[in-house]
């Protein structure tokens, strides 16, 4: 092609479709809105236990995190949780008491994980888990058993149109 043929011809660049986002398909480098503030997804951990599979995804906001947690049992569930510190290990008791709160086992199992952006080093492990609901039934605090350590955070179910997601990739 000669100098003139391609000072003439449009160039036209193919910019890539961006999939629009959901709860259930959010990405590392996304950006989610929740309650007026914008958090970067910088991990995101997939759960599957059997044949179920659910997400939690790491919000990052200055030195602010949170987790998204997205599940499709027969409607879309979302929860938001903070990491806190209760000193709990394995086996999981059927009863915890946090801030006050007594929290009762709702479900047990064990999880594959796939992990991404912060979370890619639990990769391919497994992890035990535990759900405890309070009292009241709006509160929830949530175990995961990593080797020795476990993680707890707490907790509370929120609705979709409480987030906005802004794709930042394919």
């Amino acid at each position: 092609m000669g100098f003139f043929s391609r000072l003439f011809t449009k160039n036209e660049k193919q910019t890539p479709e961006v999939k629009e986002r959901t709860p259930l398909n959010i990405q590392v480098g996304d950006i989610v809105t929740y309650d007026l503030v914008d958090y970067e997804v910088v991990g995101k951990i997939t759960y599957r236990d059997g044949g179920y599979e659910w997400f939690s995804y790491q919000l990052l906001e200055g030195n602010q995190t949170k987790w998204l947690a997205a599940e499709m049992d027969d409607e879309l569930e979302l929860g938001v949780y903070e990491t806190v510190k209760l000193p709990v290990s394995l086996p999981f008791p059927e009863k915890l008491e946090y801030e006050g709160q007594n929290f009762f086992k709702d479900e047990e199992g064990e999880a594959r994980v796939t992990g991404e952006g912060r979370s890619t080093n639990i990769n391919g492990r497994t992890s035990r888990y535990a759900e405890y609901i309070s009292e009241d039934e709006e509160t929830y605090l949530s175990l995961e058993s990593w080797g020795s350590e476990v993680e707890a955070s707490v907790g509370f179910d929120i609705e979709a149109y409480e987030i906005k997601i802004l794709a930042g990739s394919k």
